[in-house]
């Protein structure tokens, strides 16, 4: 039996691969309010009020909740706007 025949990807199909590997992550401070951080979420991040809840509720619980998978690219607005509200958060690739 012949053994499969694995090709490299290109440099082109690592760079996607690695460029959507991002997260945005969202710190917990003792300054925001639940429904200022729900709000900003759902406005910023385009998530549902629930799936804003929830992450409030995790970032309180456990100091940082994951909001967003995607390319840098398109985390990077995100990230600035809610930087912009005074809410701390950072893009982890």
């Amino acid at each position: 039996m012949e053994d499969p025949k694995i090709s490299p990807l290109s440099h082109d199909e690592t760079d996607v691969l690695e460029d959507s590997g991002c997260n945005l992550i969202l710190h917990n401070d003792d300054v925001h309010t639940f429904d200022y951080v729900i709000k900003a979420l759902v406005d910023i991040c385009r998530i549902t009020y629930a799936q804003a809840e929830q992450c409030a509720i995790l970032v309180h619980c456990h100091g940082k909740c994951t909001i967003k998978h995607g390319s840098y690219d398109t985390l990077l607005p995100m990230h600035t706007a809610l930087l912009d509200k005074q809410l701390t958060s950072e893009i982890v690739r």
